[in-house]
């Protein structure tokens, strides 16, 4: 008997556990004067990895640690792209940005913030009402130097079996591009035999 509650409990925890919300957040600070954009991956609120990017003349190159980055070119990023698609089941939770300007000393400075501000504003109210559970916040800073930085909180909420999913369709995406290129393969094979 003690046994079989064991597994019983064991089944619901697990599968309480494969329904619980997890929580992953991606920080990104973007300085355009550097060239440098600094990111941190989080699961609920534990950093998980981090490093930086800069931008090349033919590529990016993304530094996890002092010692080993990846650097990716940029006729490839296209073909990566799809290995970032986000499904329907990963929902943004949270938005904050802000983005921090020079010419606090100009009126074009000035004007370029207030245009910053109202236009994310604008846009932030139109998200707020297709999805209200969103947080969302917007801000302008002005400084006296010569700058352009952008900081970007985000928070993606999801659960196991949505990650399940997720997973199984790129493997299923995978396993049916594998099955038609050895069928084009196959097939290019066939017509060079028979010419």
């Amino acid at each position: 008997m003690v046994m079989g509650e064991f597994f019983v409990w064991s089944a619901f925890l697990g599968t309480l556990l494969f329904l619980f919300p997890v929580f992953v957040g991606f920080d990104t600070y973007i300085n355009v004067r550097e060239n440098k954009a600094y990111f941190a991956l989080s699961v609920f609120g534990l950093r998980v990895l981090g490093g930086y990017g800069e931008l090349y003349r033919d590529g990016a190159a993304i530094h996890l640690t002092k010692k080993f980055a990846i650097f990716l070119p940029y006729d490839k990023m296209r073909d990566t792209r799809k290995y970032f698609e986000i499904t329907d089941g990963f929902q943004l939770y949270k938005f904050h940005q802000i983005v921090e300007t020079g010419g606090a000393d100009s009126i074009y400075g000035i004007l370029l913030a207030t245009l910053l501000q109202a236009g994310g504003g604008a846009a932030f109210a139109y998200l707020r009402t297709k999805h209200p559970f969103l947080s969302l916040k917007n801000g302008t800073v002005l400084a006296d130097e010569t700058c352009l930085k952008l900081t970007v909180e985000t928070v993606t909420v999801f659960n196991g079996l949505v990650l399940t999913l997720a997973i199984a369709k790129k493997a299923l995406e995978a396993l049916l591009n594998w099955i038609r290129s050895k069928k084009l393969t196959a097939s290019w094979k066939k017509q060079q035999s028979n010419s």
